[in-house]
């Protein structure tokens, strides 16, 4: 069964940073969808069962930005 999650990144300013954040969270086992929202800094991410906040937050962190806690 699929889940859903809304995380927020901050410093995201352009649409290459959506592009970043995007393409490494897609790596992530499991993902089906991810859908980042500049303005707000909300992603939302699709996944076959629940993700490890701990990898989402590398993916981010590797994409060059932050998980908000």
């Amino acid at each position: 069964m699929a889940t859903e999650k809304t995380y927020t990144v901050t410093g995201m300013t352009c649409s290459h940073c959506v592009n970043s954040v995007d393409a490494e969270i897609r790596q992530l086992p499991g993902v089906t969808d991810v859908q980042v929202d500049l303005a707000s800094g909300a992603v939302t991410v699709t996944s076959d069962a629940p993700l490890d906040e701990t990898a989402v937050a590398a993916a981010v962190d590797e994409a060059g930005y932050e998980l908000a806690r």
